[in-house]
């Protein structure tokens, strides 16, 4: 019974054999046999190179995050700008203002070279006024001159009574008229860093809204009147070149993650892989010869993520910029390109980074093929390679066949007519 039923199943056999007596081998099958196993062998690799090879897949979805913050790595040199003068200003749509950062904020004053100033990557006058507060009589309360006043209630140092009228909303401009100034020395002080440039760097936390970063004269020199010169008036006189030329060595938005060694590590290695190591405002100079020139920087933040195969997720952002300047020298009007151009409101010298938040988030996945795709597509090559040699094979096999047997029978025929004119 079961004898009878395989010798049905023998029926549907899709793979008929034949016995060696009736096979024919030859040398054209040998070549194509070889042929056939190099191109296998050659596809087959780069088959396996390919399933080996991670790649990046990129799409764009909605970015969803809610409530977070920002940071800011930022490294900006002026070269004719004195520290004293330069301010780290924040201010977005919320409301929210932060003004003369200091925290996380490093600022170092440069020589008219550009060389480093030893010993001054804290603020000078500062430690200056720290001694002489240490060698003040307890009990001593100075005034505020008007100034908003601190909780203790006095104003013991100049620097407390330049706070004081920043708080209050007043102009600090005459310093030598504040006893504690004068005891101090603050005015000469500053007229030594005159000729001095000033390199700001640190991180800053901002809020993920429209907002913008100033690196302008600070809150305490500003008035009504926005020439660079009466703002401060130690520069009036001092013979040197002050305008708010710059470098930007480095400007990032970066996300928490990057904080994180091992997400860092990762988020690092992703960014070399797709070329996204530097960012589009590092190393950019801009330079003027005007001390009353606005620089204006207007960046689209886009919320970045990197997705990597060992299920690390790293949120970072990147951003794209365009640039506007502006000579402030010519008021709320002004010509470009012979069309007069009126400006809405009137600016301040300085560098001003105004950004956005874009809606949308770009993922960068790492995706690598499946052993089964690899599977399918390495049999899926053997098998269509050994096809189309066995039609070849068999198409030369044949045609070989046919051209001898042609020629067997012209030879035939020719011997035939000899043979009958000899008749």
């Amino acid at each position: 019974m079961a004898k009878g039923l395989f010798s049905t199943l023998k029926g549907i056999d899709a793979f008929g054999k034949t016995t060696e007596d009736v096979k024919v081998k030859t040398r054209t099958g040998a070549l194509l046999t070889l042929i056939s196993a190099a191109i296998i062998l050659a596809f087959t690799s780069i088959e396996f190179f390919d399933y080996r090879r991670v790649n990046v897949d990129t799409s764009i979805v909605v970015d969803k995050s809610r409530g977070e913050k920002l940071t800011v790595n930022l490294n900006v040199t002026f070269p004719r700008v004195p520290c004293y003068l330069l301010s780290l200003d924040i201010m977005d749509i919320s409301g929210e203002v932060q003004r003369d950062l200091s925290h996380n904020v490093l600022k170092v004053r440069l020589d008219s070279s550009g060389a480093e100033i030893p010993n001054t990557h804290s603020a000078e006058l500062q430690n200056d006024l720290e001694k002489l507060q240490e060698s003040k009589k307890d009990g001593y309360c100075g005034s505020c001159y008007g100034g908003l006043e601190p909780p203790s209630g006095c104003c013991n140092n100049c620097e407390e009574v330049r706070q004081a009228y920043i708080n209050r909303g007043w102009s600090f401009s005459n310093p030598d008229a504040i006893e504690q100034c004068r005891n101090e020395g603050w005015a000469d002080k500053l007229r030594e860093q005159a000729n001095e440039g000033c390199n700001i760097s640190g991180r800053i936390r901002v809020n993920k809204v429209i907002g913008n970063i100033h690196l302008s004269p600070g809150r305490s020199f500003q008035t009504n009147r926005h020439n660079i010169y009466e703002l401060v008036p130690y520069l009036r006189d001092d013979g040197n070149r002050h305008d708010f030329s710059h470098t930007i060595h480095h400007f990032a938005f970066e996300g928490d993650d990057e904080y994180d060694y091992w997400k860092a590590e990762a988020g690092q290695k992703m960014r070399k892989r797709l070329g996204l190591t530097k960012n589009v405002l590092d190393d950019v100079e801009a330079r003027t010869y005007k001390a009353q020139y606005m620089f204006q920087y207007f960046l689209k933040v886009v919320s970045t993520q990197f997705r990597t195969l060992e299920g690390q997720i790293v949120n970072t952002h990147q951003y794209s910029t365009t640039s506007f300047e502006r000579d402030l020298s010519e008021g709320l009007n002004g010509e470009t390109g012979g069309i007069h151009v009126q400006h809405g409101v009137s600016g301040l010298p300085g560098a001003f980074f105004n950004y956005e938040i874009s809606p949308i988030q770009v993922v960068h996945s790492e995706v690598q093929q499946s052993f089964a795709h690899f599977l399918t597509s390495t049999c899926a090559i053997i098998g269509g390679v050994l096809t189309v040699a066995a039609i070849l094979d068999g198409v030369l096999f044949a045609t070989t066949k046919v051209l001898k047997k042609s020629g067997g029978t012209g030879s035939s025929t020719a011997s035939g007519y000899g043979s009958g004119k000899l008749m």
